[in-house]
């Protein structure tokens, strides 16, 4: 991991070459904190240059250096300077060599490092940029700048700029490239977060991570476990940037690193306040606006994990118990302060009631932080909170993939608590809720069956469970007889009447009634506060009913929004594995059908890695990974997953039996059994006829047209788009369906376009490419634009390699490429006869044989005929 590719920093790179390579800016200087990427930046502006055409020297300066005249430069000066000479003569005989090594070409001095240059080699640079070198530099944000230097970017002579740290996205990528592979979401955002932007320190922590076996990787997709392992260099790293502190300003900073954000006048109340002044202007701490407060921060969160581990045991209890009633003092007006003071009583082991720490674990678990929330519900639970803290840890715990830990909790507050909630249903509710999508014990829906709950509210609670149970095992009429029967009991309380409305959405999706669904799930997202603690099993079924609707309805606005809304981040932040999959299968979904596939491949790759950590539903990650494989051509990894898929795929998955069955159909069409695929997506339509699930049928169908199998589906599809709504797209696959059973070239040229102009360039482009192909069969004109929706359909996807799009994409050899290329550049046969070493007379015949191939009819057609092939 000691090289990586380098990622980001465009802008900067590209500003650096301009400057090096035009003599009229005299150069650049760039300053920032320590590691946050000023050197590799330097490298590879310097990397570009021509030797040939500029003398470039480079040289790093040191502390060791600092203090030998010339030392900063040694590396570009000969070892023996003359014996004799005055400074003034050795900085004239320094200039002449340099000079004369440069033969007349443009002088580009690189100085890594320049406030560590020695007053002569300071003097030189800026003695060289006067004379018309260019400078390009780098300096130590906070540190002290050689007079001569500082005088150039002062004076005007060359540029000066402060290089920020990397964005969120250049981290991210910079990470991907140190492990050479894609990072699970939530473990990249916790990583780049902690580096705070800077590629040192990221390194110095994936390092760490990876010796300490706390980095692992599943399916290509590496996760890291959140344990932060402090290896000596990052610490030591660390201990650089903040450096020797004074009792009363490390006070400062152990005081914000274990209570900030803290507001600027809480801070000066128990802390010197100049003190504080020191720590802000050694930019140990930050203080940010934000109203009147003005919350104080560490300038790095790694400065944090570091104070925060080297703090004594016993001051660490007393600084957060003065941290703590800070706070109460001030009346805790926070919305997070109840969650902050119950963590600092926690870790302070000052007395705090087990009322309040259940409280600051309910807060904690509404952010879907698990961790947490199992930390304080624990707490709560021995503090003698009672059954409600033993429900908090074991849903935490089930959430977070741990259902036997959440199982071995609910025992222990049985024994604890004995039979006491037994009347309120919700123990038997809760244990075969563990059961069920935390073990993947298909029985649990028989035994809630068998449970006797005699209080009305309680029975419906149980008998919403096992509704959802029974839906997703695919046992549909009793689903719906359990779900009709907890609406109608008058004793129904909000959770389980939320369970029974997530139910009816769910349904509701796969019918084809998308508008219905979204007034549902509207309606129990708007009731959350009075299910969220009560109800584990409409955190599994919720995200699957949200999914199940834009999926199926290929509403693209629609899986836009929910990939950017709060729920996705708090899924892959907070540790719900479950979550995190189910967004990864939409990010996979939405990818697809925008033609992204290897974005697809890499989300359905992510969703599979936290599908297994989690436990459950591994089978939709690895059915989602088959798709996507198959849909780009590549049918070793499309049969591997699909093995995968049908090995994994349990009881509780029956539900999804849609999505595996139309990988196994497309992975079939990947190996070129076209028939086989249709009988696989018409036994599909069938059952999925029996059970009412109008929407997931009508894709069915849309897949046998895409398969040119038109004239079986054409008739059914319009029966279905005249029964129910169906999403967006209902309409336009039906208008392809009809084109392509009456092989309408124009219609299907029609809808092509429209699929582009909506975002399904896949579509788009396999109507183009039938269009096209009929088209050419006649010699119609209308052959050029179909070409060009095609073209540009394709040039906005990575690989695609369906069916419809190989058969229009004739194999040309290299030759003819060659001269199919030079001709649609507007090149002459002499010309391309000349550059190639052929006769006018073969290049004519070459751009014969490549017009019969691509069926067009003259150069004017080949440029986008030749950007629908493969590269």
């Amino acid at each position: 991991m000691r090289d990586w590719a380098f990622v980001g920093r465009a802008g900067e790179l590209a500003r650096l070459i301009t400057t090096a390579t035009d003599q009229r800016r005299g150069g650049l200087i760039l300053s920032g904190a320590a590691g946050v990427g000023k050197s590799r930046l330097l490298r590879e502006a310097v990397a570009t240059l021509d030797p040939g055409g500029y003398a470039v020297l480079t040289a790093a300066a040191s502390v060791a250096a600092c203090g030998l005249p010339f030392g900063g430069l040694a590396q570009v000066l000969p070892p023996d300077p003359p014996a004799g000479l005055s400074q003034a003569g050795l900085l004239r005989w320094a200039l002449d060599i340099l000079r004369a090594e440069a033969a007349g070409r443009p002088i580009v001095l690189a100085v890594d490092d320049a406030h560590l240059l020695d007053p002569a080699s300071a003097a030189l640079a800026h003695l060289l940029v006067r004379q018309g070198a260019t400078l390009l530099a780098t300096l130590r944000g906070a540190a002290p700048v050689p007079p001569p230097i500082g005088a150039l970017w002062t004076e005007g002579l060359v540029g000066h700029a402060e290089l920020s740290p990397l964005d969120a996205a250049g981290s991210q990528e910079l990470l991907a490239a140190m492990l050479g592979g894609p990072v699970e979401a939530g473990s990249a955002q916790r990583l780049t977060e902690l580096a705070s932007g800077n590629p040192l320190m990221l390194r110095e922590l994936v390092q760490a991570a990876r010796g300490g076996g706390e980095m692992t990787r599943a399916y290509g997709v590496w996760r890291w476990t959140g344990r932060l392992t402090l290896a000596p260099s990052l610490a030591d790293l660390v201990d650089a940037h903040i450096g020797g502190l004074a009792p009363a300003v490390r006070d400062v900073v152990e005081l914000v690193a274990f209570g900030e954000p803290i507001g600027l006048p809480s801070l000066l109340a128990v802390a010197d306040p100049a003190a504080v002044e020191v720590a802000e202007e050694r930019e140990l701490i930050r203080v940010h606006g934000d109203g009147r407060r003005r919350p104080a921060r560490l300038a790095h969160p790694l400065y944090g994990e570091v104070v925060r581990r080297q703090c004594p045991v016993s001051r660490t209890r007393r600084l957060l118990a003065t941290l703590a009633d800070l706070v109460e003092r001030t009346g805790a007006r926070r919305r997070d302060d109840l969650l902050r003071v119950a963590v600092w009583r926690l870790d302070s082991g000052t007395a705090q009631d087990g009322a309040r720490l259940l409280d600051a674990a309910a807060q904690a678990f509404g952010r879907l932080d698990l961790t947490l929330t199992h930390r304080l519900a624990a707490a709560a639970r021995d503090a003698g909170a009672g059954y409600p803290a033993t429900e908090l840890l074991a849903t935490a715990l089930l959430l977070a993939g741990r259902p036997h830990e959440a199982q071995a909790a609910l025992d222990r507050g049985e024994r604890q608590d004995g039979s006491a909630d037994a009347a309120s249903g919700r123990p038997v509710a809760l244990r075969a809720t563990v059961a069920f999508w935390g073990l993947g014990q298909a029985g649990a829906a028989d035994d809630l069956a068998a449970a006797t709950v005699t209080e009305p509210g309680a029975a419906a609670q149980v008998r919403a469970v096992e509704a959802v149970m029974r839906l997703q095992l695919n046992q549909l009429e009793r689903a719906r007889e359990l779900t009709a029967a907890v609406l109608s009991a008058p004793a129904a309380g909000a959770s389980a009447r939320n369970l029974a409305h997530c139910a009816q959405a769910l349904l509701a999706a796969a019918s084809g009634h998308p508008r219905h669904s979204a007034d549902l799930i509207a309606r129990i997202q708007a009731d959350a506060p009075a299910w969220w603690r009560d109800s584990p099993a409409l955190h599994f079924l919720l995200p699957v009913t949200v999914g199940t609707r834009v999926s199926v309805a290929l509403d693209l606005a629609a899986l836009d929004e929910i990939l950017t809304a709060e729920f996705a981040d708090l899924a892959q932040t907070g540790g719900f594995g479950f979550g995190t999959g189910w967004v990864a299968l939409l990010q996979a979904h939405s990818a697809r059908l925008r033609g992204r596939t290897a974005d697809a491949l890499r989300a359905a790759e992510q969703a599979c890695a936290a599908l297994s950590a989690h436990g459950r539903y591994e089978g939709l990650g690895h059915a989602a990974r088959a798709l996507s494989a198959a849909v780009r051509g590549d049918l070793a990894l499309a049969t591997s997953a699909m093995a995968s898929a049908e090995a994994a795929g349990g009881a509780c998955e029956r539900l999804f039996y849609p999505w595996h069955a139309t990988a196994r159909a497309w992975t079939a069409a990947c190996a070129g059994d076209l028939t086989g695929a249709v009988r696989v997506l018409t036994e599909l339509a069938g059952r999925l006829r029996t059970d009412g699930f109008a929407g997931y049928e009508l894709l069915a169908w849309h897949d046998v047209v895409r398969l040119g199998r038109a004239e079986l589906a054409a008739d059914r599809m319009a029966a279905l788009v005249a029964e129910v709504p169906g999403g967006p797209a209902a309409p336009l696959l039906l208008r392809h369906a009809r084109a392509a059973a009456t092989h309408d070239p124009g219609a299907l040229y029609a809808v092509a376009r429209d699929f582009a102009a909506h975002g399904y360039l896949v579509f788009a482009a396999e109507a183009a490419a039938t269009a096209l192909r009929l088209f050419r069969a006649v010699r119609d004109p209308r052959a050029l634009a179909a070409n060009q929706v095609l073209a540009d359909a394709l040039a906005a996807c990575d690989t695609l390699g369906t069916p419809p799009l190989r058969s229009v994409q004739p194999a040309l050899t290299s030759r003819e490429r060659q001269v199919a290329e030079l001709a649609a550049a507007g090149a002459r046969s002499r010309e391309i006869a000349d550059s190639l070493f052929l006769s006018p007379r073969t290049v004519e015949n070459h751009l014969q044989r490549v017009y019969a191939k691509l069926g067009v009819s003259g150069r004017t057609e080949l440029a986008p005929a030749l950007r629908s092939l493969p590269q």
